[in-house]
Formats: structure tokens, sequence, C-alpha cells
């Protein structure tokens, strides 16, 4: 059986403006006030997913959970917004653990599919290859949904549409290494670790970069 120990974070472009400066346009508030949420979000997932301390982190997560489902309940019509509860519920499940997580993936695989349904958005590649790590880190039938098939599909389609992001690639080697295929991973791990930095995700970058060298080290010391 496969253990859910869901690490994920996902290439994105946060627009920073003064909400302000656009007092008299309700679109382009409505629009910015999204943007700034998903923001949060992303901040928020960076700082109780590499908590230190393992006994906040679960409270955080929690915590943080409640907010995004306010926010998507404030607006329901954006994708970005669902993936980023989608990433939230399944970093939940991985602290977590036990039943309760594998109620939790589903409902995230539930919001990554309405973002992929919703179009649009900035975050589509980010939606497939969330969703393609929890095809192949969740157990299969009867427990779970785990599919090797779906999670390629999908990895390999967030991959096509983000080729130079640090998540695509670091998601993808995850599973060519799950399926023993650690020489090809090799070369998606160092794309994800020579990846663009991604704008105001400077934590984040950081702590998956880590991540990936982890992998890259101890994949040299099992030649």
């Amino acid at each position: 059986m496969k253990i859910i120990t869901l690490r994920l974070g996902f290439a994105l472009l946060i627009f920073t403006a003064a909400l302000s400066a656009f007092g008299d346009d309700g679109a382009i508030n409505s629009e910015l006030a999204a943007s700034a949420s998903v923001a949060e979000l992303q901040t928020s997932w960076a700082a109780a997913q590499y908590q230190e301390d393992k006994s906040q982190q679960e409270h955080d997560f929690e915590s943080l959970l409640l907010r995004a489902n306010n926010m998507v309940s404030a607006k329901s019509d954006n994708p970005d917004l669902y993936v980023w509860r989608g990433i939230i519920k399944a970093s939940y499940a991985g602290v977590k653990g036990g039943l309760g997580a594998l109620s939790l993936v589903k409902e995230a695989k539930v919001d990554l599919e309405r973002a992929i349904a919703l179009g649009g958005g900035t975050l589509q590649a980010a939606a497939r290859t969330s969703l393609g790590s929890l095809y192949f880190q969740v157990p299969g039938w009867p427990i779970g949904f785990g599919s090797d098939k779906k999670a390629e599909t999908y990895l390999l389609e967030g991959l096509a549409m983000a080729p130079d992001d640090i998540d695509s690639n670091y998601f993808y080697a995850l599973y060519l290494i799950d399926q023993r295929q650690g020489e090809k991973a090799r070369q998606y791990l160092e794309r994800a670790y020579t990846a663009p930095r991604r704008l105001g995700r400077a934590f984040a970058d950081q702590e998956r970069r880590r991540e990936v060298l982890e992998l890259i080290t101890e994949q040299q010391k099992q030649k």
C-alpha cells in the first residue's frame, strides 16, 4: 500500500497591486482581490508545509483550509482558488494521516477536477500536476482512487504546459522514481533544481530545491 506523503507546491504568477488604485472599477477590483487571495494561500501554505514544529503543523493546515473554504465561497467561479484549496487539502492529508487523510485527498481530487473543468486562470498546469501526484501517491481500489496510468497522463500534461517549472519537473521525477525509473528521473530533478525562480515564492522555492537536492544526493548514493 502506498503511503500518502504529499508535499505539493506549484508554479504561479502573483499579481501585486494596490487595490485602492482601481477603486472605481469593480471588475478589476474583483480580479485583483481574487489574485491577492491566491497569493495569501500560497504564502500561508509554504509556512504550514515547512513548519518545523510538527505539533503545530496540523493546526496550521486546519486553519488554512477554513480560510480557503471562505475564499472559494466568495469567488466560486475562480479556478485558481480551487487549485489551491485542493493543494491545501492534499498537504493536510499528508500531515493528518489515517482514514481522515483519505477523505481529504478525495476532496482534493474534486477541487482539482473542478479547476480543470472551469478552465482559465493561471494554474491549469498546476492543477494537472497536483492531480497526477494524487493519482500515484494514493492507494488504488478498493481503498482509494490511485492509478499510475492516470498519474502519468496528468503529470505529462502539466509538464507540457509548464516545461520549465520546478514543481512539474519535481513531481514527474517522483513518479518516475516510484516506477523504478531512477535514471530517467534524474534529468527532471536537474531541471527542477535549475528552474527559474518564481515571483513571490522565494521560501517555497528554497525548500523545494532542498528537497530536490536531497533526492539527487540519495540517488547518487545508490549508484
